[in-house]
C-alpha cells in the first residue's frame, strides 16, 4: 500500500471515531520550540508543576518516545458545550470538565485508531498520547496545519475556534505530511487584556504560575491572599481568554455523548456550591476531570472566591 492511501485510511477512520480534525507531520526534533521551552522553565513560569522539567529531550523529540518514529498524527476533538451553568452567580468550572474526563474518552478512541492502523496497514509500532505524557501537543497540532497558536497560547482552528482537546499518535509509519498555516490573530489582544491575573505576559507567553487554572488545579497549598477578588468566580480552571477570543464565535456544540454536560452540575445554584458535601462531590463529579482537585481542593477554591 502506498503512503497516500495509508494517510487516507487513517484520516477516514479518525473521522469515523468522532475526531473533528486530523493532521500529519514528520516526527523530528522541534527546533523552534526548544529555546522557548528552556526560557519558560528558566523563568520559573511552571511554578510548582515540577513535572514540566522532566523529560526535556523527550518533549522536543518524539523519536525518543517511540523508537523509529516517523510520523505524528495530531487530532482535535471539540468539547464546546450546548449549555452552560445556569446560575451566572455560581462558582464556575471550565467547559472541558462539564462531562466525562476527556483522558478516558480520548485514550479509548486513540487505541481504537492504533488498532485499526495495525489491522489495515500491518505491523506498525506506536503510542497514543493525550495530555498525559511529555508531548508538546499544541506544537504538533500547529505543524500539522490544524490551527495556529493564539496569543493566549492555545491552538486556534480557523473554522471552529479553540475549544478542542488535542491528542496524538506517534507511529513508525511514513505518511503524507501537512504544513503549518499562518497566524490570524493580527493585532487583537483581547485575551491578554481580559486575563484578571495578567498571566499572559506577552503574545504567546503564559506564565503558568499566574494562571487561574494553575491556582485552582495544580497548586496544592493555599492560594496567595493578594489574588483575592481576581478569580471572577472560577473554582476549576478558567475559560476567560478563550471566551473573549473573536475566533470562538465559530465554536459549535460538540457531538460527543461522553462530553454531555452533567445536568445536576449545570443546575447547581450558588448556595449548592457553597454547601457542597463530599457525597455530592463524589456523585456529581464521579467521572469528571474535576476529581483531580479532590473534595478538599474544590472546597479550598470555593472558600477563596467568597468575598
Amino acid at each position: 500500500m502506498n503512503i497516500s492511501h495509508n494517510t487516507y485510511l487513517i484520516r477516514t477512520e479518525a473521522k469515523r471515531l468522532g475526531f473533528d480534525y486530523i493532521g500529519f507531520s514528520k516526527a523530528e526534533f522541534l527546533e523552534e520550540e526548544a529555546p522557548r521551552l528552556e526560557n519558560w522553565l528558566n523563568n520559573n513560569m511552571h511554578g510548582q508543576m515540577s513535572y514540566m522539567q522532566n523529560y526535556f529531550d523527550k518533549r522536543l523529540d518524539p523519536r525518543l518516545l517511540v523508537p523509529g518514529a516517523r510520523s505524528v498524527v495530531s487530532l482535535l476533538l471539540n468539547y464546546y458545550p450546548s449549555v452552560v451553568q445556569e446560575d451566572v452567580s455560581a462558582p464556575k468550572i471550565s467547559k472541558y470538565a462539564y462531562g466525562k474526563d476527556y483522558h478516558l474518552v480520548i485514550k479509548d478512541k486513540l487505541n481504537q485508531l492504533l488498532e485499526f492502523i495495525k489491522q489495515k496497514i500491518g505491523e506498525v509500532d506506536g503510542r497514543a498520547f493525550t495530555d498525559s505524557a511529555p508531548v508538546l501537543d499544541k506544537a504538533w497540532a500547529k505543524k500539522s496545519g490544524l490551527g495556529w497558536i493564539g496569543k493566549h497560547s492555545n491552538l486556534i482552528n480557523k473554522s471552529s475556534g479553540s475549544f478542542h482537546f488535542i491528542a496524538e499518535l506517534i507511529i513508525d509509519l511514513e505518511l503524507e505530511y501537512d504544513g503549518a498555516i499562518k497566524d490570524y490573530c493580527g493585532t487583537c489582544t483581547k485575551c491578554m487584556d481580559a486575563c484578571p491575573t495578567e498571566a499572559i505576559t506577552a503574545p504567546h507567553i503564559v506564565n503558568g504560575s499566574k494562571c487561574i487554572s494553575y491556582f485552582t488545579i495544580e497548586l496544592k497549598e493555599n492560594i496567595p491572599n493578594e489574588l483575592k477578588g481576581k478569580f471572577n468566580d472560577w473554582v476549576f480552571g478558567c475559560d476567560i481568554c478563550q471566551d473573549v477570543c473573536p475566533w470562538n464565535r465559530f465554536s459549535k456544540p460538540h457531538s460527543e455523548p461522553h462530553f454531555q454536560a452533567n445536568a445536576e452540575l449545570i443546575g447547581m445554584k450558588k448556595e449548592d456550591w457553597y454547601e457542597i458535601t463530599e457525597e455530592t462531590f463524589k456523585r456529581v463529579f464521579k467521572d469528571s476531570a474535576v476529581k483531580r482537585t479532590k473534595f478538599a481542593g474544590l472546597k479550598r477554591n470555593i472558600a477563596f472566591i467568597k468575598i
